[in-house]
């Protein structure tokens, strides 16, 4: 019970500090398309995140959280503390030698590289996204610092100062992206860029107080022998196959998009935060709070609680995300009109970006419960398995964009995503079956076809009522405010009513969940 209210407490402060950096995630969307729009602009933007991004997830994002985290928690949990902080220090000078090789050759080739990614986008544009990926090239360095710093806090269930550095990391490049804008001047896009760079660096250095007050410990060293090293090297070798190989959809998405009308990338990716926003607020949270304990579960042989928190955990990321899911698509066409329709975004803009919307929000939930199942396999040290299985969807994932995209254009690359996201949840969930013999299997399947009832409940009252408050206060920014804020508080209280009909333990669980947060906050 204790570990269990533990983990409420973290994912509660996680969600609240997620819900604030998205909101301003949002405001930085919205205001870049109130200066330009959805144009080739934007979409050099977007495509100028995907050669730092490859960099950071192929030697820091996946290794923490597959290998990083479980090796250093299991020196702390089994009391040594001294050992943990030099295998820490080891990862760290080595991680930072690697990627400053990569960073330099990077900026040296980033020009064949964007080439290669979108052979369809405009010489012009094509110029502009090589500027763009050079500011951010400058980012990889600074979040795997901010990245380290975090697993090793999480380590101790410390969890605060990292979420508040995603907060400061989108205020920054609201800050900058806003006072460098010149709508008329594509380059003055690079504020946005430049505010990226600064906000890492705010992310990492946040963090350093809470870091030194536990006790930080570094040595220059790199102790190749080390068999702490060893084991996070051999856990990172497939997580490290996986994000090189698992690029090659990224390739595929922007290429096929590239080939597209002027601004497809924009929509996809406009729609793909809209997706990504109860996944990052409730389910990366959920995910975050309860690898720790699921680590110390593992190391401890305590198998029984491992399952139980498992199970916890993905019956309540159904819970809350199953009838997000059917709201935004019920009510996607408000919602893209508050957040996007002003400036240079236009109506037809909003049409277009709705499209993917429709297509990414039918994958919101396997996206979300796939944020907790393979941080199960790596408490069990396990990272081949969750490999195997991502290239297995990935592979699939580009199969699917290359049958989908000509009949349904930006909506086949979002629903090769979700088709995606469903593959690996099942095959995920049907391999810790086998491999821990029960996974509360039962309990999950009861729970999503309960949520789906009451989702489509509440789906269908809230489009009904969606209807009807269009009819009399019409399209425009205020309506839909108004119809989207009356939608989501009508699908809200239907959605509560009929889950606590039905007598739905998660019902209870998510609601003290919250109230132990008001509580708190």
């Amino acid at each position: 019970m204790s570990g269990t209210r533990t983990v409420a407490m973290a994912a509660g402060l996680l969600m609240l500090t997620q819900l604030a950096s998205r909101i301003l995630g949002f405001l930085r969307e919205s205001l870049m398309a109130n200066f330009y729009g959805k144009t080739g602009v934007t979409d050099a933007y977007q495509t100028a995140f995907i050669l730092p991004d490859l960099i950071y997830w192929l030697l820091v994002g996946g290794v923490l959280s597959s290998a990083f985290i479980p090796v250093f928690s299991e020196y702390i949990h089994k009391g040594k503390e001294e050992e943990g902080w030099r295998v820490a220090s080891s990862f760290i000078n080595l991680i930072l030698l690697l990627l400053s090789a990569l960073v330099i050759l990077a900026l040296i080739f980033t020009p064949y590289f964007i080439r290669l990614q979108v052979p369809g986008f405009t010489v012009e544009n094509q110029a502009l996204t090589v500027l763009l990926t050079r500011i951010i090239l400058i980012q990889p360095l600074l979040l795997a610092l901010s990245g380290i710093t975090m697993g090793i806090l999480n380590s101790y269930k410390i969890f605060w100062p990292s979420a508040l550095g995603t907060v400061l990391y989108n205020a920054s490049v609201i800050v900058f992206g806003v006072i460098l804008a010149r709508p008329d001047e594509p380059e003055s896009i690079s504020g946005f860029a430049i505010g990226v760079v600064v906000g890492a660096l705010l992310n990492f250095v946040v963090q350093i107080p809470a870091l030194r007050r536990q006790g930080l410990r570094y040595y220059p060293i790199i102790d190749w022998r080390h068999p702490g090293v060893r084991k996070i090297a051999v856990l990172a070798v497939p997580i490290i196959l996986s994000y090189s190989l698992n690029q090659i959809q990224v390739v595929v998405n922007s290429n096929l998009g590239s080939h597209l009308i002027e601004g497809s990338l924009t929509a996809v990716w406009y729609s793909y935060r809209l997706y990504q926003l109860p996944v990052g607020i409730f389910a990366l949270a959920i995910a975050v709070a309860v690898f720790p304990t699921l680590n110390e579960h593992a190391a401890l042989n305590k198998w029984k609680d491992f399952v139980l928190t498992s199970s916890l955990a993905v019956r309540m990321v159904i819970f809350i995300t199953l009838p997000i899911s059917i709201g935004m698509i019920v009510l996607r066409y408000p919602l893209i009109r508050v957040l996007f329709e002003h400036g240079a975004f236009t109506p037809t803009d909003t049409f277009a970006t709705a499209i993917p919307l429709l297509y990414f929000a039918v994958g919101i939930s396997a996206q979300s419960v796939i944020q907790i199942l393979p941080r199960m396999f790596y408490a069990l040290q396990d990272t081949w398995t969750p490999v195997v299985i991502g290239i297995i969807s990935m592979l699939a994932n580009v199969a699917f964009m290359f049958l989908l995209v000509k009949p349904l254009q930006t909506g086949g690359l979002a629903f090769a995503t979700s088709l995606a996201a469903v593959l690996n949840a099942i095959l995920l969930l049907y391999l810790l079956r086998k491999r821990l013999k029960s996974i509360d299997g039962r309990r999950m399947f009861a729970t999503t076809l309960k949520t789906l009832a009451a989702s489509g409940v509440m789906g269908l009252a809230v489009w009904l009522g969606g209807q009807w408050l269009t009819s009399l206060v019409g399209v425009g920014k205020v309506a839909s405010i108004f119809v989207l804020l009356a939608g989501t508080l009508l699908g809200a209280l239907i959605f509560a009513a009929v889950t606590k009909a039905m007598g739905m333990e998660e019902f209870e669980q998510t609601l003290g969940l919250f109230q132990k947060r008001i509580r708190r906050g």
